[in-house]
């Protein structure tokens, strides 16, 4: 039985040696080479020092060798700590930095504008370059810079003393926005992935014959159930190539020719395949499960969506990076005329969800409270932030005479009669205005019921004199003819008074962050 990451593919090359593993463009790596692989790399690591407790960075596309990367710092021992290729060197070091890793797994291309930051990164001493290119050592520093080349020449057999672990060693740190504006580090142990990948090869049924689509990059946390519940099943992650994310036509095209029958992302990129992918030009013979997660996804595209795709199972999963997945909902087709969204559903196996009132009592049904999570897929904590950690990761408020710690989301629910719960928003996301509690979701999810809005934000302005003034900011479907008076007429018929936006600006388009959601900070900055 497994209790460590790595274990999921030495398992898999032993059941399944010949199947395909991980598949990027057109090149395709086996188990049984997967498994070699990862064992070089993991030798090569604990040669230059790099064991338990140590911290390796994985600052590269995505790609076959960033898959072995991942795989490799584990078997070392160590956890590895993704970071955004394309985010500005600044904070890419800021990362590398902060969690003071001891090794870097890079490109040439990547490494050179890390360069100039490199002599305040005193912890890393090794970098591997996974293009194999030469490139100096930058001034001012101790680094080994060695070639992926390498693996080649590693004594495997090195290994035996390395990667002695237990399951609540860490394994990665997530990186996510922090609310003061730098990036904080989420600590993710083997049992806490373990635990959740366990759980989403058994209810999803996956197979050695399937084959999941891997959109998110490597630094978003729903990598975590492509990658892994592809390894635990012997079945084939299927890495979607960097230069076709962003194209909805080309995607589609990709979904269709690749055979997946997982797929796995945010809704936003569910919306632009609906929207601009011409579904109807694929069969899609092979897709029986969609899972979508990070956004609320609106009911008008869901809807649409299960049409075009007839026979397809649509699941709505939620969960912040700190606690995995913890709830799911199976999203029923068709969907009813009156339903407006979508519940998050029910908890997961192994796992406890309950709301908190106001005066801290548990909400019953009918009630709004915050949610909290309890169980095995509960992060360890924060790197380097212990009262960020103690603030959100706190006695279990139902069984406080217990060590049981308990995540606070953050995120205000309401409990169903049917027993589902029902997101309502962000606590961070709900502003008094005039005197009254308003979520802005709310207001959103009306402005999507328009037929001529592709997509909609709305985003709250302090002012002294009624505490904040409602901007929304809506993009409208090509060749719609919308003015503002009509969108505030339309939110007046559903909507109280105090709800409606005083302004409505229109965007061609809305900005992103890395992992595809809406940039709601950017749409503010540019108000």
């Amino acid at each position: 039985m497994a209790y460590l990451l790595w274990h999921l593919v030495a398992e898999s090359a032993r059941r399944y040696p010949q199947r395909p593993a991980v598949s990027w463009r057109q090149s395709v790596l086996s188990y049984r080479d997967l498994d070699d692989q990862c064992s070089r790399l993991a030798a090569l690591l604990a040669a230059s020092g790099i064991g338990r407790g140590d911290r390796v960075a994985l600052h590269l596309p995505k790609s076959i060798k960033s898959v072995v990367a991942l795989l490799g710092v584990l078997k070392a021992g160590a956890a590895y700590v993704p970071v955004d290729p394309s985010a500005p060197a600044r904070r890419a070091a800021y990362i590398l930095k902060d969690c003071a890793v001891r090794g870097l797994i890079t490109t040439t291309r990547n490494l050179r504008p890390l360069g100039e930051f490199l002599p305040d990164l005193r912890a890393v001493e090794t970098i591997l370059l996974a293009d194999d290119q030469a490139e100096p050592v930058p001034a001012g520093t101790r680094v080994s810079i060695r070639g992926w080349g390498e693996l080649s020449e590693a004594k495997v057999g090195v290994l035996a003393a390395e990667t002695r672990g237990v399951e609540t060693d860490p394994a990665y740190l997530l990186y996510t926005s922090g609310s003061t504006g730098t990036p904080k580090g989420v600590i993710l142990s083997h049992r806490n992935a373990l635990a959740f990948v366990d759980w989403g090869a058994e209810t999803f049924a996956v197979r050695p014959d399937d084959r999941l689509s891997n959109h998110a990059p490597l630094h978003f946390d729903l990598s975590v159930f492509d990658i892994y519940v592809a390894l635990r099943s012997g079945a084939c992650v299927v890495l979607v190539p960097d230069e076709i994310a962003p194209f909805p036509l080309e995607l589609a095209r990709w979904i269709d020719a690749e055979e997946i029958s997982i797929w796995y992302s945010v809704p936003s990129a569910l919306v632009r395949l609906l929207l601009h992918g011409r579904l109807d030009r694929f069969k899609y013979p092979k897709l029986r499960t969609v899972l979508f997660a990070g956004e609320v996804f609106p009911v008008k595209y869901l809807r649409e969506l299960q049409a075009r795709l007839g026979g397809v199972e649509f699941y709505n999963l939620y969960g912040p990076t700190e606690t995995n997945v913890c709830t799911y909902h199976q999203v029923p087709d068709p969907l009813a005329p009156e339903t407006t969204d979508i519940p998050i559903g029910r908890a997961c196996a192994n796992t406890e969800v309950f709301a908190i009132d106001e005066s801290g009592r548990p909400a019953g049904p009918g009630q709004t409270g915050e949610l909290y999570v309890r169980g095995p897929t509960v992060m360890l904590g924060y790197w380097g932030l212990p009262e960020k950690t103690r603030d959100l990761l706190i006695a279990n408020p139902l069984q406080p005479g217990f060590h049981d710690p308990a995540y606070r989301t953050g995120d205000l629910v309401r409990l169903e009669a049917d027993g589902c719960y029902r997101f309502l928003g962000r606590r961070d996301h709900m502003v008094k205005s005039r005197g009254y509690r308003i979520e802005l979701g709310e207001i959103e999810q009306t402005l999507y019921d328009h037929l001529q809005v592709k997509e909609a934000v709305v985003v709250a302005v302090p002012d002294e004199e009624i505490g904040a003034r409602l901007k929304a900011v809506i993009v409208p479907h090509v060749g719609a003819a919308l003015d503002p008076a009509e969108l505030k007429a339309f939110c007046l018929g559903r909507l109280p008074k105090y709800m409606v936006p005083e302004e409505v600006l229109f965007r061609d388009e809305l900005p992103r962050t890395s992992t595809g959601k809406t940039d709601r900070v950017a749409v503010a900055r540019s108000l």
